[in-house]
């Protein structure tokens, strides 16, 4: 039987992360109840994690108003694409409600990546939590960073995997995203006809 406390399972996997956040919403927190930004974050957590478990994905952190997800096995590229979308197209009745409710403009906005990360469990001094450790996560989070307002960005990792199952996305290629001393990365987005004023 494995003792949390003084082992680990480890392994290193290819996967398809998604980091998916609010816009909008963190700086106008500070604005309501803490009952109102508990309940309201937990709406968008919840609509965002059965969507992933939709496409077979696992939610693996929740920090802030951002969720970070996996995805693997077969057709992972166009699960986690998929699952973008369909967050993309469901945090629209989100948004009014909340503007209608609370008089907050807010978004969505999702970074996605794939590549080769290690995972395993780690304790001490504190319950088992999963560990998700690799270069393709902080890629991701940085693509994340690079989403406009209501958009998503993939990195062309992603895109390269969608185009060997014939799945077609309307996706713009983007100026390359630099992180030295690495090549720029080649960037699509998923963009609005209509970009939102804010970010």
């Amino acid at each position: 039987m494995l003792d949390p406390v003084h082992e680990t399972v480890t392994d290193r996997i290819p996967v398809m992360i998604l980091f998916a956040e609010t816009r909008g919403f963190t700086r106008m927190s500070e604005m309501l109840g803490p009952s109102v930004v508990v309940g309201t974050l937990s709406t968008f957590f919840n609509m965002v994690s059965l969507v992933v478990e939709r496409y077979q994905g696992t939610v693996i952190n929740l920090l802030n108003d951002t969720l970070v997800a996996t995805f693997s096995g077969n057709d992972n590229a166009q699960h986690a694409v998929r699952a973008a979308q369909e967050i993309r197209q469901e945090f629209g009745a989100l948004a009014d409600a909340w503007e209608r409710d609370f008089g907050l403009q807010v978004a969505v906005a999702m970074g996605l990546h794939c590549g080769d990360i290690v995972v395993g469990t780690a304790a001490a001094a504190m319950p088992v939590r999963q560990l998700v450790i690799g270069d393709s996560v902080s890629i991701a989070e940085r693509l994340l960073h690079r989403a406009r307002a209501g958009e998503f960005v993939l990195s062309k990792a992603i895109m390269d995997a969608l185009s060997t199952t014939q799945y077609s996305l309307d996706a713009e290629e983007l100026p390359p995203l630099k992180i030295p001393p690495r090549p720029p990365f080649h960037i699509f987005g998923v963009l609005l006809d209509t970009r939102l004023d804010f970010t």
